[in-house]
C-alpha cells in the first residue's frame, strides 16, 4: 500500500507519517514543500494539471493531506486552507479517483458554540475569523468532492513540535525563554475559555485508522479529547512541567480576537468511535509532558 502525506515534516503531519510507516507492508510517501519531501508540492500555488501528474507517478492508494495553515493573514490562510484542499481534490480526480483521502479539518470550523454542548459533526458551522472560515471552505471542497475522503475535524492538538502560533507551542517557547528566573512574568490573554484538547499522537492515530478502515466513511468525523479544560489548565501543567517559579499574569486583552469569541469548544467523539473504533488514549498531563520534553529543556 501506498500513503501520501502530504505536509508530513509539519507539526501533525510528522505525527501522522509515523503512524503509518508503522503499519505492514506500507510504503509511506512525503509530500510538500521541504527539501526532504520525496514529492514537491505547494498546495498553495499548484496548478491541478501539474499536481495531476505529480499524483499520477505517485500512484498512492491513499493520501492524508496534513498542510494547512494556522497563522498569516487572510490570503495565506486562503491559499493554502481552502485553495490547496480544492486543487488537491481536482487532481485526485483525474490521477487516482479510487485513492481514499483523508484531510484534516478544524474544531474552529464550528465557530461559537453553547456552553457545556458537545457538538457533533451535523452542528451548524459558524466560524469566528478568516482561519475557521478558511478550513471550513476546505472541507467543502472534500465533502463535495466525489472521491473517497473523509474530514477528521480536529479539536485542539497539544504535543511535541507544537508551533508557535498556537497557544500551547507558544507558552512552551516563553516558558523555555524564562528559564528558573523567579522574577520572570508570562503576560498571556484571558485564559478562562474551554478547549477540547487531543493528543497529536491520538490525532495520528485517528487518521491511520481512516486510511486503513473498510468501506466508505462518514464525511466528517469530530476528533477530539471529548471534553472541555480551561485553557488555563494547560498553561498551569505547562508551567508546572517547566519548574516555573515567575508569574503568570492574563492581561485580558492578549488573547486572539478568535478565541475572545469562542468561549467554549467541545466536540461529541461518538461518531470516530462507532466509525472507526477510536478514542483518545491519552491525557492532558501525558500530552504537555511530551510538549514539554521536545522543547529540549530538562524540567527544574
Amino acid at each position: 500500500m501506498h500513503i501520501l502525506v502530504l505536509g508530513n515534516t509539519g507539526y501533525l503531519g510528522a505525527h501522522v507519517a509515523e503512524h503509518l510507516r508503522a503499519l505492514p507492508d506500507v510504503r509511506v510517501l512525503g509530500g510538500g514543500r521541504s527539501p526532504a519531501a520525496d514529492i514537491s508540492i505547494d498546495l498553495a500555488t499548484a496548478r491541478p494539471r501539474d499536481l495531476a501528474a505529480l499524483l499520477a507517478e505517485a500512484a498512492p492508494d491513499a493520501v492524508v493531506n496534513c498542510a494547512g495553515a494556522t497563522g498569516g493573514d487572510a490570503v495565506t490562510l486562503a491559499e493554502v486552507n481552502a485553495r490547496g484542499p480544492a486543487v488537491l481534490c481536482a487532481a485526485l480526480r483525474v490521477a487516482a479517483p479510487g485513492a481514499r483521502l483523508v484531510h484534516l479539518g478544524s474544531a474552529a470550523e464550528y465557530g461559537p458554540t453553547e456552553p457545556g454542548v458537545r457538538v457533533t459533526e451535523s452542528a451548524a458551522t459558524r466560524p469566528a475569523g478568516p482561519y475557521g472560515a478558511t478550513k471550513l471552505a476546505g472541507t467543502v471542497a472534500v465533502t463535495a468532492s466525489g472521491l473517497d475522503a473523509t474530514v477528521l475535524r480536529v479539536g485542539n492538538p497539544v504535543g511535541a513540535g507544537a508551533p508557535p502560533t498556537g497557544l500551547p507551542g507558544r507558552v512552551a517557547r516563553l516558558l523555555a525563554d524564562a528559564g528558573d528566573d523567579p522574577d520572570a512574568e508570562l503576560r498571556l490573554g484571558d485564559l478562562s475559555a474551554h478547549r477540547d484538547f487531543v493528543d497529536a499522537r491520538d490525532v495520528a492515530r485517528a487518521a491511520r485508522l481512516a486510511v486503513t478502515a473498510a468501506g466508505p466513511l462518514p464525511p466528517v468525523l469530530n476528533i477530539g479529547g471529548g471534553d472541555a479544560r480551561p485553557v488555563r489548565d494547560l498553561v498551569r501543567l505547562l508551567a508546572e512541567a517547566a519548574g516555573f517559579r515567575g508569574r503568570i499574569v492574563e492581561a485580558g486583552s492578549g488573547g486572539s480576537a478568535r478565541s475572545a469569541q469562542v468561549s467554549w469548544q467541545c466536540s461529541d467523539i461518538t461518531a470516530a468511535r462507532d466509525t472507526l473504533g477510536w478514542t483518545p488514549t491519552h491525557t492532558l498531563d501525558a500530552s504537555v509532558a511530551a510538549l514539554w520534553a521536545a522543547e529540549g529543556v530538562p524540567a527544574r
